[in-house]
């Protein structure tokens, strides 16, 4: 298995620049001390043609079971479950194709604006820099620039029942990002972007047949296992939550998300606004069927 795990080692990490030389003989090292859970996980991938098909080409699920990744205070005996459990539920649902294929960095389009003079879409996509917060991602781009992206992955919650888990949510990376997150929000009838690419997120949960949907707290962010607590993060995940509907858990690491997000009645919006919402409702509507017509060609 040693000779394997080496191996596996050598996709992952760039051995011809010293500092991946460090994190591969960290990675070999930490095998050495946890190699019965480990190798648990290599047998996992490999005892299935189609999974061992996408360990063989994106070794990064053995490396993210060793290091403190997807939520702060997590154990390899949860990172590892939380993997198995994640390309169980997804090798239920998806189809063989796009099972190997999402997981082998791949892009699948969900979503793309109406509006010709831009090139605005929505993908399920997992790079290998969002490996620290989770195991696939909704990914939105403007003119093939990343604008925004929701990291997460599959798991079951204390009940046992079919959950998806927010690891993470990130924003433009741009000179100008002001300047496209205001063109992309009057495009989307002032709807936020950020609120926009969660709303899609929720989708995706109902298209897999989700029951819940969870976000990591500032407390449960993988990265409070790396940074002094005194700390702030760029963004306050528990305010944009609450703002959106989440709900603080027993587990202060997390917060529950509705499935669907609460909507405002016409009466419940001033007569003068009421033009507008009704143009973000029917945008809304399309986001949400686009992503659930295009789910339902690569689901069982």
């Amino acid at each position: 298995m040693i000779s394997k795990i080496i191996k596996l080692g050598k996709q992952i990490y760039d051995t011809s620049n010293h500092r991946e030389v460090h994190r591969f003989a960290v990675f070999l090292g930490r095998y050495m001390i946890y190699h019965s859970t480990v190798n648990k996980l290599v047998e996992f991938f490999q005892q299935d043609k189609l999974r061992n098909a996408i360990v063989s080409k994106n070794a990064f699920p053995i490396e993210q079971a060793t290091r403190a990744f997807f939520y702060a205070g997590s154990t390899l005996k949860e990172r590892t479950a939380l993997i198995i459990n994640h390309f169980n539920f997804e090798q239920e649902r998806l189809n063989d194709e796009w099972f190997v294929r999402l997981n082998t960095d791949d892009h699948y389009k969900i979503w793309q604006s109406a509006q010709d003079d831009i090139n605005w879409y929505a993908t399920l996509h997992m790079a290998p820099g969002q490996r620290k917060e989770g195991l696939l991602a909704v990914n939105m781009y403007v003119d093939c620039i990343p604008l925004y992206q929701i990291m997460f992955w599959f798991n079951k919650n204390k009940d046992g029942e079919d959950s998806l888990w927010i690891g993470a949510m990130q924003g433009p990376n741009v000179a100008d990002a002001k300047e496209i997150i205001k063109d992309i929000t009057k495009r989307s009838y002032r709807y936020r972007t950020k609120n926009l690419i969660l709303y899609m997120t929720m989708a995706i949960a109902r298209s897999f047949g989700c029951q819940h949907i969870y976000a990591v707290s500032n407390e449960g962010y993988y990265a409070m296992n790396h940074i002094r607590r005194d700390r702030k993060l760029k963004t306050d995940f528990g305010d944009f939550w609450e703002e959106t509907g989440g709900q603080k858990t027993d587990d202060p690491r997390f917060y529950e998300i509705p499935l669907v997000e609460p909507r405002k009645t016409m009466e419940e919006v001033p007569t003068r606004k009421r033009a507008a919402y009704r143009k973000r409702f029917a945008f809304q509507d399309d986001v949400d069927a686009q992503i659930a017509a295009n789910m339902e060609k690569i689901l069982r």
